[in-house]
């Protein structure tokens, strides 16, 4: 049995490495090395090494014995699967808590949309992708699911790399208005309509990815 330190120290540099990865700090194609990268984030090379293997498996770090370890490119087709999936997870979240979402929660949708609005407003890339994460987390954590909420979080990275990349006004503004028609769905507990709206936003981004 590991010991909580242990534990702890992994966590912490997988968290460290996947946001620099996710943010674009550690760009795609760039070299992982355990010396330095320890010695950057004043860790040892163990938890380094442990959080480097768990990204490999998360698609985002790839590795070659005895050659390279990378940060692994942008690939179209993975960012569209990945999008796919984390849109059907929110989905079954849309359609489990369409019919009995509290006002509260559909108020602190609205705040979070308005944030977002005025981060695309400010052309505040990071602070926009914050708060359209918080627009669909409130419906899936009404949604009590831990299946499909440890599934976003395997695969929301990967999108998350490729929306950096592909952010423009004109996109951002357009998930706005569908994020205001999925609250007022949700607020007028209209189930069709809010898994209809859902739909419309990841599959947007499933089919709109090129690289």
């Amino acid at each position: 049995m590991e010991t909580v330190g242990r534990h702890l120290l992994r966590d912490a540099a997988y968290g460290r490495l996947l946001g620099a990865i996710v943010d674009g700090t550690l760009a795609p194609g760039a070299a992982l090395r355990p010396d330095d990268l320890a010695e950057r984030l004043g860790l040892s090379r163990a938890p380094i090494r442990e959080a480097l293997a768990r990204l490999a498996g998360e698609g985002l770090v790839e590795t070659k014995p005895q050659s390279y370890t990378r940060v692994t490119e942008v690939v179209a087709k993975d960012v569209e699967d990945a999008a796919a999936v984390v849109g059907a997870m929110y989905g079954l979240a849309v359609l489990s808590v369409a019919a009995r979402m509290t006002t509260d929660q559909v108020e602190r949708m609205r705040e979070a949309n308005a944030r977002f609005a005025a981060a695309v407003a400010d052309g505040d890339v990071e602070a926009a992708l914050a708060a359209d994460d918080e627009v669909h987390a409130i419906p899936l954590r009404a949604y009590g699911n831990a299946a499909a909420t440890g599934t976003v979080d395997r695969y929301t990275p990967l999108v998350r790399r490729a929306e950096r990349l592909l952010f423009t006004s004109a996109q951002a503004s357009r998930s706005v208005r569908l994020h205001d028609e999925l609250i007022e769905a949700l607020a007028t507990r209209d189930e069709a309509r809010a898994v209809e709206v859902n739909s419309i936003i990841w599959g947007h981004l499933h089919h709109s990815v090129t690289f």
